[in-house]
């Protein structure tokens, strides 16, 4: 790590967080005209926003990524861009005109498949299973992240609190030498893209992300959380995400339990009970932000302790932490 390296990091962070508000700023106008998303009983706002400031994350991001990267001599996988620039296609059509559930997952399989199946075939994480194997639970891991953020996505603020505090612990491990350099520069861009997006969000939100933005967010973060656990640090890939990971997937199971349509629109996760149990959205978003930095420092523990007990006691520690807070989220909150 050295000041050569770090200045151009918070440079990339700086111009991204710039692009990203100039844009959203400016199309919020047409946003206002053609995708307004307007409350429903499921819903978390209670007046007409816009949606669709996603455009400025993703466009943000990939050009400063693609920027830093020339700059550096590195290269981002082009079947990254392009599945992300599709994904995204396919979320700003879904927030206009609303696409039939299968119809977006055989997209989002594709768009995920061609970013996995491209990857080298000597990046592993269980060399044990079979290539073929290892990637088809992959595309199917990849495909439930990337709807999993598109699902948490349903509270001013939310993503911001999640990709901001993970995508930092990635460039921090980066200038530490644990994460690829053009992962890096996708994590530098998205953290500064999604902090540019922040006071448009903040509550009441002006303007939301919409699909064109949770979605390609959701792939670009899974791979460089993919590309993390390649270099053998799966513990930390998982413990980073796992706020969403676990309020989404817990969330999942109980309403297939219930034989409810898990697919349709809902307020069963744990930050939607906590809105209707009293936690004001100020609250919420600032115990899981509080959350995403312990997460994160457990994850880099796991690195630098190079200690399998350490780890165990780092996961144990992010369990507990997180059964603190969705049990918080659960019960009746005193204003």
């Amino acid at each position: 790590m050295n000041a050569l390296t770090i200045v151009p990091l918070l440079l990339a962070i700086a111009i991204a967080a710039l692009i990203s508000a100039l844009i959203t700023w400016t199309s919020r106008p047409l946003l206002q005209r053609y995708a307004l998303a307007r409350p429903n009983a499921r819903s978390s706002h209670r007046i007409p926003t816009p949606q669709g400031a996603g455009i400025a994350v993703i466009a943000a991001t990939l050009l400063v990524a693609s920027a830093w990267a020339a700059w550096a001599g590195v290269a981002i996988p082009q079947a990254l861009v392009i599945a992300t620039i599709v994904i995204a296609l396919v979320g700003f059509a879904d927030d206009i005109v609303s696409l039939p559930v299968l119809v977006r997952l055989v997209l989002q399989a594709a768009c995920v498949g061609a970013v996995v199946f491209n990857a080298p075939e000597a990046a592993r994480i269980a060399p044990a299973l079979p290539l073929a194997l290892e990637r088809g639970l992959i595309l199917l891991a990849g495909v439930w992240f990337v709807n999993l953020v598109n699902f948490m996505d349903g509270l001013d603020l939310m993503t911001v609190a999640e990709v901001v505090p993970v995508s930092a612990a990635l460039l921090l491990l980066g200038l530490l030498g644990d994460l690829s350099w053009p992962a890096v520069s996708i994590a530098t861009a998205l953290c500064g893209a999604m902090l540019g997006f922040a006071p448009f969000n903040k509550p009441a939100a002006k303007v939301f992300l919409g699909d064109v933005g949770s979605l390609p967010i959701g792939l670009l973060l899974g791979w460089c959380l993919l590309e993390l656990a390649w270099r053998g640090q799966a513990s930390a890939a998982l413990l980073l995400p796992s706020y969403y990971l676990t309020d989404s997937t817990i969330t999942l199971f109980r309403r297939i339990a219930r034989r409810e349509q898990f697919w349709s629109a809902h307020r069963s996760h744990f930050y939607q009970r906590a809105t209707d149990n009293g936690f004001t959205v100020s609250q919420i978003i600032g115990e899981v932000f509080v959350l995403n930095l312990v997460l994160a420092a457990l994850a880099i523990l796991t690195i630098y302790a190079d200690s399998e007990t350490v780890t165990l006691l780092a996961m144990l520690g992010g369990a507990i932490a997180l059964a603190v807070v969705l049990r918080r989220f659960t019960r009746t909150h005193a204003a």
